[in-house]
């Protein structure tokens, strides 16, 4: 980085010379050191996944979840810190409550996205905050149809048919754009998911990790909840088969 350790990196409300916040880039990189978190939008709803490492073999399974539930129809998973994660959700949550304390109906995805994008750009704007160090994949099934966005720590945000964020999203994006997700149900995508996640982990196998999923659509009744744990089971076989056939 051009300029770095020259003072321009103390505030996320300085430039540098050439134009760049270094908090900014920095919180980046804190997305880039975490678990792989990955969204795909299918012809009748949203799959999410998430890598979730094991730093310890005394954590319980299943404890600290990265996938979170907004309202009833929306769900988010984040890669990178997880308390800022946690902070999101929490915002989230209250966006979705706001909206439908006023309107008495259901808040549409772009909604939201909208209302935390401006909220995470906010912490890029004053040097008493830090900007949060989490990439956020939001996904729903709302009056528009299945809907998948991604947060940057810019608060820049994007609609996507699939994404990927974390350590590796480069992997798991080039995976991604070989699935024909219009066509896909969420059911077939819950086993793509798998494979892929199974597919950036090998990078780092040494490290223990819990695959994560929640999905919303037909097989869920319209509501944002985790994967039934035999289908699960079931993608996570076809995933280490994948593997073991590969390798």
């Amino acid at each position: 980085m051009t300029s770095i350790g020259t003072g321009y990196d103390l505030s996320a409300s300085t430039y540098s010379p050439d134009g760049r916040i270094f908090q900014v880039e920095y919180a980046n990189k804190a997305v880039e050191n975490s678990g792989t978190a990955i969204g795909l939008r299918c012809k009748d709803g949203v799959v999410i996944a998430v890598e979730k490492l094991v730093h310890s073999k005394l954590l319980v399974p299943g404890a600290n979840r990265r996938i979170q539930t907004v309202d009833r129809h929306i769900g988010l998973a984040t890669a990178g810190l997880m308390a800022d994660g946690r902070h999101i959700a929490n915002r989230a949550r209250d966006e979705a409550a706001s909206f439908r304390d006023i309107y008495r109906s259901p808040p549409p995805l772009k909604t939201i996205v909208d209302r935390v994008g401006l909220f995470v750009q906010a912490f890029t704007l004053y040097s008493s905050v830090r900007p949060f160090g989490i990439s956020t994949i939001l996904g729903a099934v709302d009056k528009d149809g299945p809907a998948l966005y991604v947060v940057e720590p810019s608060g820049v945000f994007y609609g996507y048919h699939g994404a990927a964020v974390g350590k590796g999203r480069q992997l798991a994006k080039t995976e991604l754009e070989k699935l024909k997700l219009a066509e896909l149900s969420t059911r077939e995508a819950v086993t793509e998911a798998a494979r892929i996640i199974y597919a950036v982990h090998e990078d780092s196998k040494e490290k223990e990790f819990e695959l994560e999923m929640s999905w919303i659509g037909n097989e869920s009744k319209g509501v944002f909840v985790p994967v039934p744990e035999d289908l699960l089971a079931e993608a996570e076989r076809k995933a280490k088969e994948a593997l073991e056939n590969f390798e």
